[in-house]
């Protein structure tokens, strides 16, 4: 048996025997969490392929020292080793990354009617982790390819020009390192949130997704608006939940003159209060303007969210204009005319 036979032997076995301790661990760590898998088991699932590249690592290295090895073939390994160990150690804090998000929002419900906190943290751990997991990307793969001696001088010597090359990728990069400063300023500041309702571009909807460069805001007939992240750092927009999620829904109502505003109040005040949609906080009725055939009439009714405010609204006008059918018919809008008949001259007044 040759020594390149021997040598390739004794690593086959090194990655069996790796193998076979990852299941053995993978086992008897499902054993352990058996009775607390709503944590534990996800654990095991994002750690899975970072165990078994640090047992690899680990049986390789091993078994490097037990076979001797030429030079140059010893370098090779050490460098593959190397880069091995920085994609798991990278591997390792993706993995602790993905434990804290989990761990951080088990403790908040968006399926909750009152959910203001719990969208405040969804919303500042999602950012915060799409941005980490970039930035942990970003530095495994600079410190994989520093140890690459050509890359390694490219890099420095690229760094080190400020001649066209530099202020090209420079100008390249500003789109990206806008929208990840931007995520960053999202995610400390907050004026959006997940499932907070906005009017944006002249359309009302809801923050759907908040990504690492754009932000999704599911409109109301269930189209998508992709918008980039930082024009919510640049372009006012309305956030109709930023603090609160309760709204004063607004009924505008155009009457006659002849309209009997106390009875108009009560009926509408019953409405309001026998609605389910209404929070018990505001509810007013005024008249706002005389125009030159109508009152102005504003009701101001307020509902939990944006969603019931708009049904109770719908509410408010169908029963209204039900109740003026029926009880106050002289105050639905009409036209007057006053028609005035032509006397006729004396003569024809005295022959007649």
């Amino acid at each position: 048996m040759t020594r390149w036979t021997e040598t390739a032997l004794v690593f086959a076995l090194a990655l069996v025997v790796a193998w076979l301790a990852f299941m053995v661990i993978q086992r008897v760590a499902l054993r352990v969490v058996a009775h607390n898998g709503g944590f534990w088991r996800p654990l095991l699932a994002r750690t899975r392929g970072a165990v078994q590249l640090a047992l690899i690592i680990v049986a390789v290295s091993v078994a490097s020292n037990a076979v001797p090895l030429p030079w140059p073939e010893t370098a090779l390994l050490r460098h593959l080793l190397l880069l091995a160990f920085i994609a798991c150690v990278t591997m390792m804090f993706r993995a602790a990354l993905d434990i804290w998000m989990a761990l951080h929002l088990r403790r908040f419900r968006l399926d909750v009617e009152d959910n203001l906190i719990a969208r405040k943290h969804v919303t500042q751990t999602r950012i915060l982790h799409r941005v980490g997991d970039v930035l942990i990307f970003a530095i495994g793969l600079s410190a994989a390819l520093m140890t690459i001696d050509g890359v390694r001088q490219y890099g420095v010597s690229l760094l080190a020009s400020a001649g066209a090359a530099g202020i090209v990728v420079g100008l390249a990069l500003q789109p990206v390192l806008r929208n990840l400063l931007a995520g960053i300023q999202l995610a400390l500041t907050q004026p959006i949130r997940i499932d907070d309702a906005v009017i944006v571009e002249g359309e009302w909807g809801n923050v759907e997704e908040i990504t690492a460069t754009y932000v999704v805001v599911r409109i109301w007939d269930k189209r998508r608006l992709i918008v980039p992240l930082n024009y919510f750092m640049e372009t006012p927009f309305q956030n109709w939940t930023r603090s609160d999620a309760t709204l004063i829904g607004v009924v505008m109502l155009y009457v006659d003159y002849d309209v009997s505003i106390p009875d108009l109040r009560a009926e509408a005040e019953r409405i309001v209060r026998a609605s389910p949609l209404w929070n018990g906080e505001t509810f007013v009725l005024q008249v706002t303007d005389f125009r030159e055939s109508v009152v102005e009439v504003r009701v101001l009714a307020s509902a939990r969210n944006a969603g019931r405010a708009f049904d109770l609204r719908c509410e408010i006008r169908e029963r209204l204009l039900a109740y003026l059918q029926s009880e106050q018919k002289a105050a639905l809008p009409r036209t007057r005319a006053t028609v005035e008949t032509e006397k006729a001259p004396a003569f024809l007044q005295a022959d007649g």
